[in-house]
């Protein structure tokens, strides 16, 4: 029987994040939703993409949730033809052979239900924000499943570790003079993954394979950086996909930035307004500044985006994919994707230029940009093209 991850008609609702990626490719924890799911379901996982599959018996899950243990033992034992509810959103289904539910996920509704039970509702991440938000809980539940039954590799005596919780390394994962503390967190460090002299991080923390944490840089928890990143500077709640860099100093907080970015030297965000209210999101679907229910809220950034040097960014910024921000002052809140400029304006950033600095990018971690990318960057500029 086979399993996919479902987008639940939420993947606007994660923009800018997921104008090229799908909501299960996006890592929350350590690792990213198909990876997760597959690891505690201990069998493979896929990402559900065409009605076709209506044909066979199979179970269908909503991307957004985290896998805690109680989700998997229910999911996994849902009879036939019934779904998992919880407060009336439906979480999963287990669908039989040649049902015509698959192809949508409201048509799941139609179901007999079963009330999820346990003493902590589920977690499902619907909106950017909730990702830094639930950050701790997923590096905590994709932590315990990696580590269990498997011992750390050493570090090098120079670093200083204390506090309650492990900390786990990966072969090949190297530390030198720098300390980590785990009194609130757990601390994972991903094979290849470099913390270089004079670093101090605090759990609950991921470092993704390759990634490397720059000399004297301060990280405070919950926070991820997924493979193949390069920071410096100071973070705080932040949540790196991969293949993204913050390499100098300033500060980024309660942020999630996509793949292939990259942040100048001294570029900030705010994180809490002066006036200590609310802060307000742009949304893709309402088409209006939506309230996050949080005061602290930072950054959110499209796949391929970048930053100027001492670029100030505002509190609840989102900028869309392929976007160049630079100059001095703080540009709006909300930048569309393929928008190049900053406080004094903004034109469109030219689709060939911003496809070959893309390639330029990708070609120095021996990547390319793929046909399916290229052709999806296309599309999303001749929508916007269309729609000004």
């Amino acid at each position: 029987m086979r399993i996919f991850l479902h987008d639940a008609n939420r993947t606007r609702h994660l923009l800018p994040l997921t104008y090229f990626k799908a909501i299960c490719e996006l890592r929350f924890g350590i690792l990213t939703q198909l990876e997760s799911w597959t690891l505690a379901l201990s069998t493979p996982v896929e990402n559900y993409t065409t009605s076709e599959l209506n044909l066979e018996e199979c179970i269908l899950i909503d991307s957004g949730l985290l896998a805690s243990q109680a989700l998997v033992e229910q999911i996994s034992a849902l009879p036939q033809q019934t779904r998992l509810v919880h407060r009336d959103v439906t979480l999963a289904a287990h669908l039989a052979k040649n049902n015509e539910s698959a192809s949508e996920w409201d048509n799941l509704s139609s179901l007999p239900s079963i009330e999820f039970q346990d003493s902590a509702a589920p977690v499902l991440i619907s909106r950017p924000w909730h990702i830094f938000q639930h950050a701790d809980l997923a590096i905590r539940l994709d932590f315990a499943r990696i580590v269990t039954n498997r011992k750390s590799a050493p570090l090098d005596a120079s670093v200083q570790v204390f506090g309650s919780y492990p900390l786990f390394a990966e072969e090949g994962a190297k530390a030198t003079a720098c300390t980590f503390n785990t009194n609130e967190g757990p601390i994972y460090l991903g094979a290849g993954a470099e913390v270089m002299e004079g670093a101090h991080i605090r759990g609950t923390f991921a470092l993704g394979a390759h990634s490397v944490v720059k000399m004297g840089a301060k990280i405070y928890g919950a926070t991820t950086l997924g493979p193949h990143c390069k920071v410096g500077g100071e973070l705080a709640n932040v949540n790196f996909q991969s293949y993204t860099n913050k390499a100098h100093d300033g500060f980024i907080g309660n942020a999630v930035i996509g793949s292939w970015c990259n942040l100048g030297a001294d570029t900030n965000c705010s994180n809490l307004k002066n006036t200590y209210e609310e802060v307000k999101v742009w949304s893709e679907v309402e088409q209006r500044f939506i309230k996050t229910g949080t005061q602290f809220c930072g950054l959110f950034m499209g796949d391929h985006s970048k930053t100027g040097i001492n670029t100030m960014l505002n509190t609840g910024t989102c900028i869309g994919a392929f976007c160049n921000i630079f100059g001095g002052g703080f540009p709006r809140t909300w930048i569309p994707p393929f928008s190049w400029g900053g406080s004094a304006g903004f034109k469109t950033h030219d689709l060939e230029t911003a496809l070959n600095t893309a390639r330029a990018v990708m070609a120095r971690r021996e990547c390319i940009l793929s046909e399916q990318q290229e052709q999806a960057a296309r599309k999303l500029h001749n929508t916007l093209a269309n729609n000004a």
